[in-house]
């Protein structure tokens, strides 16, 4: 495992790339209502990204023809865009952006809600959204990387829900994906050191019923729920600094930089 330590001009680069992206999540969050097809949503992602010159780090990928990941209620992740998945009322909405601006990639998703979302579901987005901030409270130099997903499992399984294990953050920044491997279920004390200049994804995906994911056959990307129980995922790219740790997607100041 090789894991890339950033330079000052990198992480620069990288961290206009991460407001690129976040800021997208920002703009879009207009658009998502009941009647709005995901193809309409990931046109306007794609515009605002190209209009401030970057690219959809997604576009292309490994064959991928969107510039965003759009998944709904038991969809895990890879929702892929299309016009016939209209949004409706109560439904919850994962928008996962990658952005590519002057060669350096920024990652992030966010969750929505549709209309009148029932509270199953909000408990669901709250926990989620704790998962995500407990993992990156660990995050800091000399600590381990298995103590984020350690952190992340406590917490949803304090609250009866269960952690998708295949799939799992990743380094960022040079490349849309570099090491280290960033699991959200994990042991204590686990995996590599972090260490200044370390870029990379806390994107803990956390569902109502059970852990493991499927993948459609028609599609080859799209990952579901095995029950068809609700699924939610937050996602925040990270720099480990000299004493602690700086959200790079985090453009509105929610996380104190340590």
């Amino acid at each position: 495992m090789a894991i890339i330590i950033k330079t000052k001009e990198q992480i620069e680069g990288i961290r206009k790339s991460c407001v690129l992206a976040r800021n997208t999540l920002k703009h879009i969050a207009q658009f998502i209502e009941a009647g709005v097809t995901t193809e309409f949503i990931d046109k306007k992602a794609g515009e605002y990204i190209s209009s401030h010159g970057g690219i959809p780090a997604t576009l292309n990928y490994k064959g991928y023809k969107h510039g965003s990941c759009i998944s709904v209620n038991d969809v895990v992740c890879h929702g892929i865009p299309n016009s016939k998945t209209i949004l409706k009322d109560g439904d919850i909405v994962n928008v996962d952006i990658a952005t590519i601006l002057n060669g350096f990639f920024g990652d992030t998703c966010l969750m929505y809600e549709v209309g009148t979302v029932g509270e199953r579901a909000k408990k669901l987005l709250r926990i989620t959204r704790e998962c995500l901030d407990v993992g990156i409270k660990e995050c800091k130099p000399g600590n381990k990387f298995g103590n984020i997903g350690f952190a992340i499992a406590g917490v949803a399984k304090r609250h009866g829900y269960s952690v998708v294990y295949q799939f799992c953050g990743h380094g960022v920044g040079l490349k849309f994906h570099e090491d280290p491997e960033v699991n959200h279920i994990d042991e204590r004390n686990a995996g590599p050191v972090m260490k200044p200049g370390m870029t990379f994804t806390i994107e803990p995906m956390i569902n109502e019923g059970k852990a493991r994911v499927k993948i459609d056959k028609h599609d080859k990307w799209t990952a579901r729920t095995i029950d068809g129980k609700l699924s939610a995922q937050y996602e925040h790219t990270i720099l480990i600094t000299e004493s602690g740790a700086e959200v790079l997607t985090d453009v509105d100041e929610e996380y104190q930089k340590t």
